[in-house]
């Protein structure tokens, strides 16, 4: 995978955020929340696109118009493009997947970056204790809950711990107004710093402020963009101006530029299950989703699950997201009975014992061909 296709993959990424975002700003549990969220468009790429390389047919058609890649070549792209965002400073990308049904050698192999372990819906401390691993604790349970249905189950972690490259003066943060989306004012802990006009500008009516996480070991830093809207301007008008094309950037007519940035902490539970089907996807969920390159047994995306959570201090920035994809069995498809089968077809013992099933009365061992009785 080329530096050119990772980005396309971009702007695939881009526009999934722009049409996922409108639906979760609009999600009835973050609308009674009062419309905070946090949420986590490359995570949710990452995992779809891992499960997408399983997909077949129309289910594979619907994804690759979504994910950019699905089928054979969805492989491929995950893998690159996990690679290539963790070429950031401080950024760290996994993602694990838990089975128990079977699950093809050409799957495991197309994703080697992907681990499959096995799991026990009831059970799902081993899959929770490797979120809070590959996230430095920032999430500690599973998104989502799995149940007798789930046969496999993929999880993508994504967490960042970013240093500012100039940190806020501490002495300078105190209270400040802010005026809430319903007009309540309060005193919150703000924070103060001065930009260089090049790390400012406008996209239309939105403000954008730039600020650069540090870097080291030849990889690249990380930005955090803090985008302001008008007056009334909704989240999915204001957020998309973070990834304007320089084009539509316009600089501010100063020497410098002075933020006033509220330490913040947002953590967001999503089922996106819901959102999918406003995404264009509907064969992937349904009865006759085709995930024939996964496994033999008959899958569909049973849930789509995502838990972020982002953290904005004095000193960086902490955000973290786990993402998963619950694959279950479709309706009324009986799940094949798993069977063990063990032939006694070479020399074998047999043992005879007691009520209790601890004396052994009679043994014996069959060498030679059996001869009935």
């Amino acid at each position: 995978m080329t530096q050119a296709a990772f980005v396309d993959h971009g702007t695939v990424i881009r526009s999934l955020a722009e049409r996922w975002l409108r639906m979760v700003a609009e999600d009835s549990e973050v609308r009674a929340g009062g419309g905070d969220f946090v949420c986590s468009p490359a995570g949710l790429w990452l995992a779809l696109t891992a499960v997408a390389a399983g997909a077949r047919g129309e289910t594979a058609q619907e994804l690759r118009e979504l994910l950019g890649a699905a089928g054979a070549e969805a492989a491929g792209s995950a893998t690159a493009v996990a690679r290539g965002l963790a070429a950031t400073e401080a950024l760290t990308v996994a993602t694990g997947a838990w089975a128990r049904t079977p699950v093809y050698r050409a799957f495991r192999e197309s994703l080697p970056d992907i681990g499959v372990g096995q799991f026990d819906p009831a059970d799902t401390a081993p899959v929770e204790t490797w979120i809070r691993e590959e996230t430095g604790g920032l999430i500690g349970e599973l998104p989502g809950t799995p149940d007798e249905d789930t046969l496999l189950m993929l999880v993508n972690a994504l967490v960042l711990t970013g240093r500012w490259e100039s940190p806020f003066p501490g002495a300078d943060t105190g209270p400040a107004r802010f005026t809430d989306a319903s007009g309540g004012r309060h005193e919150v802990e703000t924070m103060h710093q001065t930009l260089p006009p090049a790390d400012a500008w406008a996209v239309g009516s939105t403000a954008v402020a730039e600020l650069r996480c540090r870097a080291g070991s030849g990889r690249l830093p990380a930005r955090a963009r803090f985008v302001l809207g008008p007056h009334g301007a909704s989240a999915a008008e204001v957020l998309p101006a973070a990834w304007a094309a320089e084009p539509a950037r316009t600089a501010f007519d100063a020497d410098e530029v002075r933020i006033a940035l509220p330490r913040c902490s947002l953590r967001t539970s999503l089922d996106a299950t819901g959102h999918l089907a406003g995404l264009g996807v509907h064969w992937a969920t349904s009865d006759e989703a085709d995930f024939a390159g996964m496994s033999p047994e008959p899958l569909k995306v049973g849930q789509v699950a995502q838990e972020s959570v982002i953290k904005v201090a004095e000193k960086g920035v902490e955000a973290a997201a786990a993402t998963a994809v619950m694959m279950a069995i479709p309706a009324g498809v009986a799940r094949p009975r798993r069977i063990e089968r063990i032939a006694f077809d070479r020399p074998f013992g047999v043992v005879v014992l007691d009520g209790s099933g601890s004396v052994p009365l009679f043994a014996g061992w069959q060498a030679t061909a059996p001869v009935s009785p």
